[in-house]
């Protein structure tokens, strides 16, 4: 075994002594100043590196990476990857999530597919399943995003920050044109772009309004000889 192998291999050892489990441990990376908690799984192609925490009973990977982040008890992070950040209590995170730096994710959380996060806190309880990006954001408790959800933060020149509230339910398809400040309980229309601070249990609707012009399809492919 090279000098590179053994420090890893005695991690790994020394881990699964003290009550961590790992299907695959020849398949797991841990640096050594990592500290994993007791019963939490190990997946083939973890990888944890410098100053990471992660709690027990908790699920990392398959293919996960966590540099210098603090994971708490009962979470579960698949394909995804962590940094600088804080996943608080009984949050699932994944498949294909990134967390970049300065995040803190509130307790039973959920975060999907292709949803990255960026400089920003969530309150416990709220959910973006699939297709949104919040950077530089920060959001209350048991909040909904829609798919295709997007913080504009940058102007080009300068980041700014959005603030939504507690209990808001944002559509799919939404953009915040930050800064911009949403309170509580306030419900997005699919489809809406919000440029400006939404009040209390108000509903927003930003989108054009549908037009239909019958016929119109058969009258195009017609004067382009498609039909």
């Amino acid at each position: 075994m090279d000098n590179y192998s053994a420090p890893l291999q005695a991690k790994r050892e020394h881990l699964l002594a003290a009550g961590v489990i790992m299907m695959d441990p020849a398949a797991v990376y841990v640096e050594d100043q990592v500290t994993v908690g007791a019963g939490t799984l190990l997946l083939p192609g973890t990888i944890l590196r410098g100053n990471t925490v992660i709690g027990e009973n908790c699920c990392i990977g398959p293919q996960t990476m966590i540099t210098d982040s603090t994971v708490e008890d009962g979470c579960t992070v698949n394909a995804s990857q962590c940094e600088e950040s804080t996943i608080e209590r009984n949050c699932q995170i994944g498949p294909y999530t990134h967390i970049r730096p300065h995040c803190v994710v509130g307790e039973g959380s959920k975060i999907g597919a292709f949803v990255q996060l960026k400089n920003c806190n969530l309150g416990r309880g709220t959910k973006m399943a699939h297709l949104t990006y919040v950077g530089d954001s920060d959001v209350g408790e048991d909040c909904n995003f829609g798919c295709g959800t997007i913080t504009c933060n940058y102007d080009g020149f300068k980041k700014h920050r959005t603030t939504i509230g507690s209990h808001v339910f944002v559509g799919c398809n939404t953009n915040f044109i930050a800064p911009v400040a949403v309170e509580d309980g306030a419900f997005i229309a699919a489809g809406t772009t919000v440029s400006g601070d939404v009040p209390e249990d108000a509903l927003v609707i930003g989108r054009v309004r549908q037009e239909i012009r019958e016929d119109w399809a058969a009258e195009n492919r017609k004067r382009k000889g498609k039909q």
